[in-house]
């Protein structure tokens, strides 16, 4: 059963607000949309959302440089929007995304590449995708 409710919003007034600006901010998943595997995490405002809407091109704001932070403008590793989904409370964003290219700065196909294994040690057992250094010349958080 689905229904359509306008209430289906995104609430930036409850966002955390880093650094005392006007712009609140929710946390995004990022997933691709064929394997359900968590490509990544980040921040949107209201402006990075509508600009997401409106373009079906992953936006997300960038808290180190305080702007719009257009996924893959630098690396050409773009995430074109699936699915919007918004939690319960109305203050989490869940992105179903076709990712082209990598989706981490590391050049990993997902941010998450980095297994704790039970004595705390850290595996990392995928391949890089992309030598980071040969795609983020300037902007390394893209």
């Amino acid at each position: 059963m689905s229904h359509s409710s306008s209430a289906a919003s995104p609430n930036f007034d409850v966002g955390p607000n880093f650094g005392g600006g006007p712009a609140r901010l929710l946390p995004v998943i990022a997933q691709d949309y064929q394997s359900g595997r968590v490509l990544m995490m980040a921040w949107m405002n209201e402006e990075a959302y509508a600009e997401t809407m409106r373009t079906r091109q992953a936006c997300y704001f960038s808290r180190s440089r305080n702007s719009l932070w257009r996924k893959g403008e630098t690396s050409g590793h773009r995430q074109r929007v699936v699915t919007v989904q918004i939690d319960c409370d109305a203050d989490c964003i869940l992105l179903q995304v076709e990712q082209l290219g990598a989706a981490c700065h590391d050049g990993y196909a997902s941010c998450f590449y980095r297994t704790v294994q039970d004595d705390l040690s850290v595996l990392i057992d995928e391949p890089r995708l992309v030598d980071p250094d040969s795609v983020y010349r300037q902007n390394p958080a893209d």
